[in-house]
């Protein structure tokens, strides 16, 4: 598998796509730019960032923000409240458990399910 190759296959924004499953945890793909994902969290499950390409802005509750750039790894601990944005499209590997819903349990126009998440 090439993860360039399963990024070319994601055409809208804050649309993860699951390209394989560890275990217990799903390694999806995204592409990111604006301002879309709302404030949430997950109760049981962290969450791991890592930038392919671009910068990434991580908001983190009672955090400083963080400008994350091409290479850098952060994960968020259950139950932390999190957003995510750019200014400009950043590419993004998330690893999370298979139960992790999209936007926690805040329900947005941009909100994909599992199956979604499987195109």
């Amino acid at each position: 598998m090439n993860i360039q190759e399963e990024l070319n296959g994601v055409q809208d924004y804050f649309s993860p796509r699951i390209v394989t499953a560890v275990n217990d945890q799903y390694v999806k793909v995204a592409k990111i730019k604006g301002e879309d994902i709302p404030w949430h969290q997950h109760e049981n499950e962290d969450e791991l960032f890592f930038i392919i390409s671009g910068e990434l802005l991580m908001e983190v509750e009672n955090e400083p923000n963080k400008i994350m750039k091409t290479g850098d790894l952060f994960v968020v601990p259950k139950g932390i409240n999190h957003r995510v944005s750019s200014k400009e499209e950043c590419a993004i590997m998330l690893i999370e458990t298979k139960t992790t819903k999209h936007t926690g349990a805040i329900e947005t126009n941009i909100t994909k399910s599992i199956k979604e998440q499987s195109y």
